[in-house]
C-alpha cells in the first residue's frame, strides 16, 4: 500500500483525544464512569482503564485560521456538560496527570472498567510476565509497591495529539516528534504525585513504563524491548515501525480478524488491516504510528502521547500549538534536528525531562546541555511559531497560545511545578499532613482548571 495506494494527505487533519478522572467531594477518586456515562449518552466519551477514568475524543479538525481557538470551546463545552452529568453522580471531572489523591489500594483489579478488552489485557499482560508487577520509582522521595493486575495503569491519565501526514512524509515528523519529546515534558509536566510520594515531575512516565511491562527480570537481562518503548532509531519510513512491531513484539490479544487484507486490496477496496491495527494499540510507542480510514479513503498519522492531561483546558490547546507548529517547522529545515543529534540524546532528553521537569537541563545541538526553558524562550517559540504560521493559524490565536508556554518558562512553572509549591505551603505553613494537603491541593486545582486562566497565573 505504501508503494501503490493513495492515502489521503490532501488536507492534513489533526486530533485531540483526552483523559479525564473522576473526583467525590472530598477529591478522592470517584469510581462511577459507567453511571457517568450513561447519563451521558455521548459517543465522544468512552471508559478508560479505571472506574474513576474516562475520555473525550474531540472531532478532527485542520487548526489553519481559528481552528485551535474552536479546539479549546469544544472541549470546555464538552467538559462543563459532562460535569454536570458527573455532579449528578455526586462526582466531578478533573484533567490531571495523576490524580494526587490516588491510593494504592484503588488501583486494584475490581476497579478497572467493565470491558473485557481491559480483563484480557490484564490477563495476558499478567501471564506474560509470571509474576507480580513491581514498581521502584526514586524521585523526590521513593516509591516501591507491587500489584497483581495493570490496574496501577489507571492512574496515568494522557492528552495525545494526532498528525495526518502523508507516507513520505512520515519519517520526517515521527523523528522530529521524538527530538522534541523531552522539551513537551518539560514543560507540560503535569504528575508528581503518586500513592502519596513526590517522584518526577511527571511521574507517569515511569509508571507507565512499568505498570504494563510484560517482561520478567530475566527477559529485560536478555534486552527483549518493553512495550512502553521510546524506541531505539531514527527511521526513514513508517513501514520501520510496523517491522519493528512484528519483530520485536508477540501478539498481546488473541483477536483474529476475518478480512482477507491482500484479497481486499486486489480488489480495488481499502482493507481495514485490523489485526495490525489492535497490535500497534498494544505497543505502547511514545510516538506511534497510526493506520486509519476516514470517509472510505486511508490515510497515515502520528499519534503524540508523550504528554499529561491538564492542568486547564487553555494550557492542553497551548501544548498542542506548541507541538503542532515546532514539528511542522523542523521538518522544513535543510539540516534536520535528528541529523545533529544522538537518538539516545532524545531518549535521555525525555527520561531528564520527566523527572526534573522545568528545572531539567537537555542537549541540543549547537547548545550543548541547556536549561530547557532557555532553549525553548531563544530557540522553539520562534520555530513553532513559524510553523503555525505554515499551517495557516490566525496570528491572534498564535500569539495568545505560544504565550502560554512563554509564560511557564518564564515563571517557572508548570502544572508539576504549581502541584509540588502548593503542598510544599500546605504543609510548611500550614502544618497539614501530607494526604490533608495533597487533597487541598487538588480542591485548588480544580477551581484553577474550572476557570481554565492558565498554570502559571494561579496563585500559590
Amino acid at each position: 500500500m505504501l508503494n501503490d495506494f493513495r492515502f489521503d494527505s490532501d488536507r492534513p487533519m489533526t486530533g485531540l483525544e483526552i483523559e479525564l478522572n473522576l473526583i467525590d467531594p472530598d477529591a478522592q477518586p470517584a469510581m462511577r464512569n459507567a453511571e457517568v456515562l450513561a447519563d451521558l449518552a455521548d459517543p465522544s466519551f468512552q471508559t478508560e482503564l479505571g472506574q474513576f477514568n474516562l475520555e473525550i475524543n474531540v472531532a478532527p479538525r485542520v487548526i489553519e485560521g481559528d481552528g485551535l481557538d474552536v479546539y479549546e470551546r469544544e472541549v470546555l463545552a464538552s467538559l462543563v456538560h459532562a460535569d454536570e452529568r458527573a455532579r449528578k453522580s455526586d462526582a466531578q471531572l478533573v484533567l490531571i496527570g495523576i490524580l494526587p489523591t490516588l491510593r494504592q489500594e484503588h488501583t486494584v483489579l475490581a476497579n478497572l472498567s467493565n470491558n473485557p478488552r481491559y480483563q484480557l489485557l490484564n490477563e495476558q499482560i499478567i501471564n506474560a510476565r509470571g509474576e507480580d508487577i513491581a514498581l521502584d520509582i526514586r524521585g523526590q522521595e521513593r516509591l516501591e509497591a507491587e500489584s497483581d493486575s495493570i490496574a496501577a495503569e489507571s492512574a496515568c491519565t494522557s492528552v495525545q495529539f494526532h498528525l495526518q501526514v502523508a507516507p513520505e512524509d512520515f519519517a520526517m515528523h515521527w523523528n522530529a516528534s521524538q527530538a522534541i519529546a523531552g522539551v513537551q515534558v518539560a514543560v507540560g509536566a503535569n504528575s508528581p504525585y503518586l500513592f502519596g510520594k513526590r517522584l518526577w515531575a511527571e511521574t507517569r512516565i515511569a509508571l507507565f513504563e512499568q505498570a504494563t511491562d510484560t517482561r520478567p527480570e530475566e527477559l529485560k537481562a536478555q534486552g527483549v524491548r518493553p512495550r512502553v518503548w521510546f524506541g531505539e532509531r531514527w527511521i526513514t519510513s513508517i513501514f520501520d515501525l510496523f517491522e519493528e512491531n512484528v519483530r520485536y513484539f508477540p501478539p498481546l490479544l488473541p483477536i483474529t480478524d476475518d478480512e482477507d487484507p491482500v484479497a481486499v486490496l486486489e480488489a480495488g477496496g481499502v482493507p481495514h488491516l485490523g489485526e495490525l491495527r489492535l497490535h500497534n494499540g498494544t505497543i505502547y510507542r511514545w510516538n506511534r504510528p497510526v493506520y486509519d480510514i476516514m470517509n472510505g479513503r486511508p490515510h497515515l498519522r502520528v499519534e503524540n502521547r508523550v504528554l499529561p492531561a491538564g492542568p486547564t483546558v487553555v494550557d492542553q490547546v497551548a501544548n498542542a500549538a506548541f507541538y503542532f507548529g515546532l514539528v511542522g517547522e523542523l521538518v522544513q529545515q535543510d539540516r534536520p534536528i535528528w541529523t545533529q543529534m544522538t537518538f539516545s540524546a532524545a531518549e535521555e532528553n525525555f527520561h531528564t525531562a520527566a523527572r526534573e521537569g522545568l528545572d531539567a537541563q537537555l542537549w541540543w545541538p549547537d547548545r550543548g546541555e541547556v536549561q530547557v526553558a532557555d532553549l525553548v524562550l531563544d530557540e522553539l517559540l520562534p520555530l513553532a511559531s513559524a510553523g503555525l504560521d505554515r499551517f495557516g493559524v490566525h496570528p491572534g490565536t498564535r500569539d495568545r497560545l505560544l504565550g502560554v508556554i512563554e509564560g511557564r518558562c518564564r515563571t517557572g512553572r508548570n502544572g508539576a511545578a504549581w502541584q509540588t509549591e502548593t503542598v510544599n505551603d500546605l504543609q510548611s505553613r500550614h502544618h497539614l499532613d501530607r494526604r490533608s494537603a495533597l487533597r487541598e491541593m487538588l480542591q485548588r486545582y480544580s477551581v484553577g482548571l474550572h476557570a481554565n486562566e492558565p498554570v502559571h497565573t494561579w496563585p500559590i
